[in-house]
């Protein structure tokens, strides 16, 4: 089965991991993939991660982030915006805001795949590929 649209398929695994509760998720890697992971990790919204080289394609190993009492995940919804169909693009001076700055949105820009925050603060903008919080 081909995948058209990569970024949104690793969203989905994710959601559906969260919403069974699972522990890990195996994921197919890419370069994107890999940074989404990267930073969603970096802003602590996954315990960890690690990425397994195996003969046909790579693959992304992550630890979900459950909180101890409540048992609910770190991740409380995870927002594909930029699509094939319809790519999404935005300056640096339009960032978007995720739930007034609590969530993150991750963007693919020409200094690589980065959090809004980042971008804001290296004065760019790109391509808004996801909205996590």
């Amino acid at each position: 089965m081909a995948v058209t649209d990569p970024i949104a398929d690793y969203l989905t695994r994710l959601r559906n991991a969260i919403r069974a509760n699972h522990r890990v998720v195996d994921i197919p890697a890419s370069g994107v993939k890999k940074e989404i992971t990267k930073i969603l990790f970096e802003k602590g919204y996954i315990l960890n991660y690690k990425f397994e080289e195996q003969a046909p394609q790579d693959n992304i190993k992550i630890a979900l982030k459950y909180d101890k009492v409540t048992k609910s995940s770190a991740i409380k919804d995870l927002q594909r915006v930029s699509k094939p169909g319809l790519r999404k693009y935005t300056g640096s001076e339009n960032l978007p805001r995720v739930l007034n700055g609590l969530g993150i949105a991750i963007l693919s820009t020409s200094r690589g795949v980065m959090s809004d925050k980042e971008a804001r603060q290296q004065g760019i903008g790109g391509e808004v590929l996801c909205y996590v919080y």
